[in-house]
Parts: structure tokens; C-alpha cells; sequence
């Protein structure tokens, strides 16, 4: 298994100490002192630090000459995590809902303690990861088909209104507006001066729809290449003057409506990111961690480059695992601003 690149030795070690088990198949920790090593989450006694190497896998921990944990045994996948990797083959093949009691049969455990022990290590119940798999396959299908009916059957749902409840819980864009690009939808849009200086902003009837810096029309014709466009509507004033008030006083602004788009994925990531406090960072591999899966940092940061809607959704507060900055696509400058206005500086 590889080593997500992301992840720092001092990533892995708050880890352990944690005895985090979202971790665990992520790397080992090897005790030179002991001459073994563990799982991130093996219950034994926290080793001194300077003891502490990592290694990616339990074969490369044996190469440098360390014998696995009987205690915790690392080289053994345990049969929790055999059956949680044998529920997510059965939910992705699957074209349709599975009960929990057919996922309980196949794995042997009680319905009861599977839910438990898949919550536990993908961060979500099957049902809502079955739901998130059907959600991305819908958006992915729309764009390919000529009805949306068929994109919603082709994903696995039983019937359109089981799509449309649950898209009206992750995301306010309509199933057309996906497939036709935002065709017919009327967004209005400002550029005004901040203190960080010139910012586009954007909204539809439901919400903003796109914050950037140092972006016009012509940006915002490329990203909803479909939609007619309104400059300055007096309607949208206050709403606007929110939007700026929140961007000069990062943290604020957490009841402005928004009208998001993205894949499922993508917005698992983004309601993620809104759950960082001001004030405080992650790193791409905690996010990952976070979200249930400590090895998706990579896609993790696809999605948070995807990312329309600046500061709202705050991908400013994903900083690179070593604690520099990282990139921004507005600019380094603009975040490290907003990282220092958060926190007080």
C-alpha cells in the first residue's frame, strides 16, 4: 500500500499518539527500541518519539528489521477490515439499495455492528455511502443523456423522487441545471473592491454560486458557460454586501445561502472544509483522515481546487503537511491574509 505523499512524519506520529484508526493500513509505526511494529492504533503504551521511525508498509518495517505487533498484528488484515472492503465491493457493483441485513449476511456480523464498524472506518453509514456512489453516478450520467430520467435510472435510483430528495439535501442546483450547464439559469453577479482587492461575486435565485478574486465576466462565463447573466441587479445589494462584510471578517458569514455544484465527493470535501473552525488549518492528509479515507489526499485536493465559492467554502485553511502554505488560486498573498485575519494577528 503506498504512503500518501501528504502525510508528515509529525502527521503520522500525532496518529499514533491519537491511536487513530483511520490510519491503520495507512503506514506502521516501527520502535527501534523494541524492535516491532504497530498499527497507528495498537492500544500498547505510546513509545518515546526518538524510537519512532514510519515505514509505508509491514514489509518495509521487516526490511529494516522489525518484527510485527502480536499484540495488534499489523501484518494481518483483521476481519473488521475484510468485511468493511467486502461491503464497499458489494455497495459499488450493486445497482441499487442494499439492505443492511443482506450487507450483515454477506459479512457475517450482526446488521447492528457492521453499521458500527463501517461508520467507524469510511466515515459514513453504508446507506449514506450508497447514496453518495448513486449521487455521483447521476452526475456523471447527466451530461450523457438526453433525459434526465434516464441519467437518474442509469445511476441506480428506483424512481426520480428519490433523486430529487436527496440532491435537495446535498446540493440546490437541479438535475437540468448539471446536465445543461446552469442553461436557463439567470445568474447576477459584481465585481467590488475589498481590502484583498477586486472580487467577483455571483448568485442565483437559491444562493451564491461563485466568490473569486481578481475574476470578471468573461471567468464567470467559463464556469456556467450556459447561464444568462445580470450585472448589479439592486435585488442582490444586500446579499452582496454580506458576501464582502464576510470576506473582511473571515469566519463570519456562515448563514449565507449558497447554490453549490460538484459531485457528491466534491461536496463531502467542501462541507468539510466549512467545519474548520476560523483560526485553525488542516492538511490535505488530515482532510483525507477526516472524511474517512486517509488516503485520498490527492483527490482531496482536486476537489478542493474545484472549489467556486472562496472564503464561504474556506479552502484557504488547507495549508501543505509540512505547514507551509501551499498553493491558492488566488495567490498565496491573498491566503495568507486570510489565515492571519482569522486568527487575530
Amino acid at each position: 500500500m503506498t504512503e500518501p505523499s501528504n502525510l508528515s512524519d509529525e502527521d503520522r506520529w500525532r496518529a499514533a499518539l491519537a491511536k487513530d484508526r483511520r490510519f491503520d493500513g495507512v503506514f506502521v509505526t516501527g520502535v527501534h527500541s523494541t524492535g516491532i511494529y504497530c498499527r497507528p492504533s495498537c492500544p500498547a503504551r505510546a513509545p518515546k518519539r526518538d524510537n519512532v521511525r514510519f515505514y509505508a508498509t509491514p514489509d518495509a518495517a521487516e526490511a529494516a528489521g522489525l518484527r510485527a505487533c502480536k499484540r495488534c498484528a499489523p501484518d494481518q488484515q483483521s476481519r473488521e477490515e475484510a468485511a468493511v472492503l467486502q461491503v464497499l465491493e458489494i455497495l459499488r457493483d450493486a445497482d441499487g439499495p442494499v439492505p443492511l441485513a443482506r450487507l450483515g449476511a454477506a459479512t457475517d456480523y450482526s446488521p447492528t455492528h457492521l453499521q458500527r464498524i463501517f461508520s467507524r472506518a469510511v466515515g459514513l453509514s453504508p446507506a449514506a455511502y450508497a447514496r453518495a456512489l448513486r449521487r455521483g453516478r447521476a452526475e456523471e450520467a447527466l451530461p450523457q443523456e438526453s433525459r434526465v430520467t434516464d441519467a437518474i435510472y442509469r445511476a441506480g435510483y428506483a424512481a426520480p423522487s428519490r433523486f430529487y430528495d436527496d440532491m435537495k439535501e446535498h446540493s440546490a442546483m437541479s438535475a437540468k441545471d448539471r446536465r445543461d450547464g446552469g442553461k436557463g439559469q439567470v445568474i447576477h453577479y459584481a465585481v467590488v473592491e475589498t481590502t484583498l482587492g477586486p472580487m467577483l461575486v455571483a448568485a442565483t435565485q437559491r444562493g451564491v454560486c461563485c466568490i473569486a478574486f481578481g475574476e470578471g465576466e468573461a471567468d464567470l462565463r467559463a464556469r456556467f458557460p450556459q447561464a444568462d447573466f445580470v450585472e448589479g441587479h439592486e435585488d442582490f445589494c444586500d446579499l452582496f454586501t454580506q458576501v464582502t462584510q464576510a470576506v473582511e471578517t473571515p469566519g463570519a458569514g456562515q448563514d449565507i445561502p449558497l447554490d453549490v455544484r460538484g459531485t457528491a465527493f466534491q461536496q463531502r470535501v467542501w462541507e468539510e472544509l466549512r467545519r474548520i473552525p476560523p483560526g485553525e488549518t488542516r492538511s490535505y492528509g488530515e482532510l483525507a483522515a477526516a472524511l474517512g479515507n486517509p488516503k485520498a489526499s490527492r483527490a482531496v485536493g482536486g476537489a478542493n481546487g474545484a472549489n467556486a465559492i472562496a472564503v464561504l467554502i474556506p479552502c484557504h485553511r488547507v495549508i501543505a503537511a509540512d505547514g507551509g502554505l501551499g498553493g491558492y488560486a488566488y495567490g498565496t498573498k491573498i491566503k495568507a491574509e486570510l489565515l492571519k485575519r482569522e486568527k487575530g494577528d
